[in-house]
């Protein structure tokens, strides 16, 4: 260690040396420290990490909370989300309501909750769980196998949006808070058009696709809906529409026409005493009052209560089965070598991991993603016909969408399954290419330049003064080249022509029922399907599953809990990102449906 000496007077009038440490001597202090709190940080975070076995009690309700965001894969629990949502709103913290629920543990408790005798019935807790309808069926059709064995199901919200009465419509009684409504109003798909906006600035996106239907960069040279893309719109909402109903239909015993004449009035605008007598509720009773009748289904007061986390800690039978069958989730936009949700890079690598390990004799993708990267999507292709050449078995399973280059990851699987109000097909490609030609000479800058060849400065020029007729010949070449390629993958996992492919394509979005019609979907089930589908394959008589990719690190999700990202800097961003992204992209209309 490096100490420098240096005099200072005293009140006394006589100079006395002091120390101070040096850069190196700093340095190594605070490596010091440094390594210590981070070992102890780790000490802590491992115990609070750790997941240990509950044990399952006679007489207990499974509470199913039915508030967050469904995601597909549940990740640890984090004390970090548990530490924010009990403080205050701040300005850093983006929202309290940053919890996710995975689709896996539900619907793995639910098959608990079904076999095992000491779980009495299940009771679903609110109903602010922001899901997408396709694993909204998922839960409904769980929860519907649940009832067969004979146990009860009991919803409680104050009010209901219109997924989640279609989950909750399974429930022997729903009960209603006498100050809350049903939203049930009909659904409906709005998008934003940044046309305007980008004309304001000086900004034009270059637009390059093929597709009639392929309506995901309308927004940005439109500014309303195209007639291909308000057709298409309109059929897969109508479908996804008739799902509810008739569900809703069966279930609470009423008529598709009266369900229908019921938002016509727009029920979550009307009083609880309406709702109730229109028979979309059985009970109206207070939320915090909800504990006297479970107790008169459960026949006693004495029962215990485990919540999804608590209950997916219960000990599962274990297969002693020496072969596996591998469980990949793929959700997400598709990306190069970074983001969230599906990055290329890291998909290849797992698949190739999982192709290594000798004892995996089947593989399913659970695929839900609305498409992003060309390139990306034909690496994962071609990464799963390299497992496949293994003489093992590739069925893909459908979540919410499968969409564009979420369906480019899945043509060539052996066999695919979608729930009928999956999104999928949107097979089409397209290009987008920002110009600030306009905004340039708006604020006076000036570019001048020499070149080789006639096309050495194109990537400037088609961003500094926009695509000439040449240069854009090129590019919806390269644009053409990616779709032939695109529906020739079709073709060959679906073992037809791609001229019928093509017929059926030009970018169109078809929900998962019509998908079967048309042969870009196998059959309509869902990942236990999909599952069953690979080991029959495989020729399996045993086996145990092994899930990818590994859980999200908590460390990283306190990271997104400290986002303070504002609505109209994700705005800004949106452009930004969709600007930024790759040259060639097979990514569905991004739209949101009410």
């Amino acid at each position: 260690m490096i100490f420098i000496s240096q005099n200072v007077q005293t009140e006394g009038g006589q100079a006395r040396p002091r120390r101070r440490i040096g850069c190196l001597g700093g340095c190594l202090i605070f490596f010091a420290v440094y390594f210590l709190c981070s070992a102890l940080l780790g000490w802590l975070m491992g115990d609070m990490f750790s997941s240990s076995t509950v044990k399952l009690e006679d007489k207990t309700i499974y509470r199913l909370q039915m508030k967050g965001e469904l995601v597909e894969q549940a990740q640890e629990a984090s004390p970090f989300a548990e530490l924010m949502g009990a403080m205050p709103e701040v300005p850093f913290r983006r929202n309290n309501k940053g919890e996710t629920v995975g689709l896996d543990q539900v619907l793995s408790n639910i098959r608990l909750a079904k076999n095992d005798d000491k779980i009495l019935g299940i009771w679903l807790d609110g109903a602010e769980l922001s899901m997408a309808p396709a694993n909204a069926k998922a839960i409904r059709d769980a929860l519907l196998d649940f009832k067969q064995s004979g146990k009860w199901i009991i919803a409680s919200a104050k009010n209901y949006g219109q997924t989640n009465y279609y989950v909750a419509s399974v429930a022997d009684r729903i009960c209603l808070d006498p100050t809350g409504s049903v939203d049930w109003k009909g659904l409906a798909a709005q998008k934003m058009y940044y046309t305007r906006v980008l004309e304001k600035i000086g900004v034009e996106m270059q637009i390059l696709k093929v597709g009639t239907f392929k309506s995901a960069v309308e927004p940005f040279f439109r500014t309303s809906m195209s007639d291909a893309d308000r057709m298409q719109t309109m059929q897969y909402i109508g479908g996804i529409w008739d799902e509810y109903k008739s569900a809703v239909a069966a279930s609470r015993h009423m008529d598709v026409a009266q369900l229908d004449a019921l938002a016509d009035r727009f029920m979550g605008v009307q009083s609880a005493k309406a709702n109730l007598e229109a028979g979309l509720v059985d009970t109206i009773v207070y939320c915090q009052d909800v504990d006297s009748l479970l107790r008169v289904f459960a026949g006693t007061k004495d029962y215990h209560m485990l919540t999804t986390p608590k209950l997916a800690q219960v000990e599962r039978p274990k297969s002693k089965a020496k072969e596996k069958v591998a469980v990949l989730y793929l959700e997400g936009e598709i990306t190069d070598d970074s983001g969230d949700g599906i990055v290329g890079k890291k998909v290849i690598k797992t698949i190739k991991k999982i192709g290594k390990d000798e004892d995996i004799k089947a593989l399913v993708l659970r695929v839900n993603s609305p498409g992003g990267s060309a390139d990306a999507s034909e690496q994962i292709w071609h990464a799963i016909q390299n497992i496949k050449a293994k003489n093992i078995p590739v069925v893909v399973s459908m979540g919410d969408y499968a969409a564009s280059g979420g369906y480019y990851i899945s043509c060539g699987a052996d066999y695919i399954y979608a729930e009928p109000t999956t999104l999928t097909g949107s097979i089409g490609i397209f290009g987008t290419i920002p110009s600030v030609a306009k905004l340039r000479n708006k604020i006076g800058l000036d570019i001048d330049g020499v070149s080789t060849n006639k096309h050495s400065a194109m990537e400037g020029n088609m961003l500094y003064n926009g695509l000439n007729d040449s240069e854009r010949a090129l590019m919806q070449e390269m644009i053409e080249r990616g779709y032939d390629l695109f529906t020739s993958r079709c073709a060959e996992g679906r073992h037809v022509e791609q001229s019928y492919i093509k017929s059926i394509g030009e970018g169109r979005v078809w929900l998962g029922a019509k998908g079967k019609e048309i042969g870009i979907v196998d059959e309509l089930g869902n990942i236990d399907d999909a599952i069953n589908k690979a080991v029959e394959l495989a020729g399996l008589d045993s086996y145990q599953l092994t899930y990818y990719p590994a859980k999200k690190d908590p460390y990283e999700e306190l990271l997104k809990l400290l986002d303070n990202t504002t609505e109209e800097e994700r705005l800004i961003m949106k452009v930004r990102e969709f600007a930024s992204k790759p040259r060639i992209m097979a990514l569905m209309p991004e739209v949101e449906i009410q």
